[in-house]
């Protein structure tokens, strides 16, 4: 039995979806792994509604586009007192007026301010072969992996030391 699976019509794929929350270094304060039918800004919600009072000193959480949205900012800030700032790419699309030279579009790839933080917590997820795919049938189960990689992985950064 291959567990609960959801279809998101945004990416066009099956399966399940992924929200972490984590410090400035990239280390996992929390997980949430549900159905891909499940939208970012819900899913969200699901991982932050648990955590009112485990995080106190908790005043800033940086998020991607797939969170943009006032009803979900206000959400953050009503239920939780915690302030929600978008981290945007650079604009593809920009009007300009009749007879104007549009701005030059960026050459090279660019580095988000503080999205590479998550982005990089998922790739030291992706390298236990485990969590590379999901196999697993419940997701408590990927939960579980998630927070065990993890372990290891700050284990044996304080092992070095």
């Amino acid at each position: 039995m291959r567990g609960e699976r959801g279809y998101d019509g945004g990416k066009k794929v099956n399966g399940r979806k992924r929200h972490i929350l984590v410090d400035t270094l990239g280390l996992f304060l929390s997980v949430k792994v549900h159905t891909g039918d499940i939208g970012e800004r819900e899913g969200a919600k699901l991982l932050l509604a648990p955590l009112k009072d485990q995080f106190p000193r908790l005043e800033l959480i940086w998020a991607d586009a797939g969170y943009n949205g006032s009803p979900f900012k206000e959400w953050v800030k009503e239920h939780l007192n915690w302030l929600v700032k978008v981290v945007k790419g650079p604009s593809k699309w920009v009007w300009t007026g009749p007879g104007a030279q549009p701005p030059p579009l960026p050459q090279r790839f660019e580095i988000l301010p503080r999205r590479w933080v998550v982005e990089r917590s998922f790739g030291w997820l992706t390298r236990s072969r485990r969590l590379s795919r999901d196999y697993e049938g419940l997701a408590e189960t990927s939960e579980m992996l998630i927070y065990l990689t993890m372990t290891r992985l700050m284990l044996s950064r304080l092992s070095r030391l």
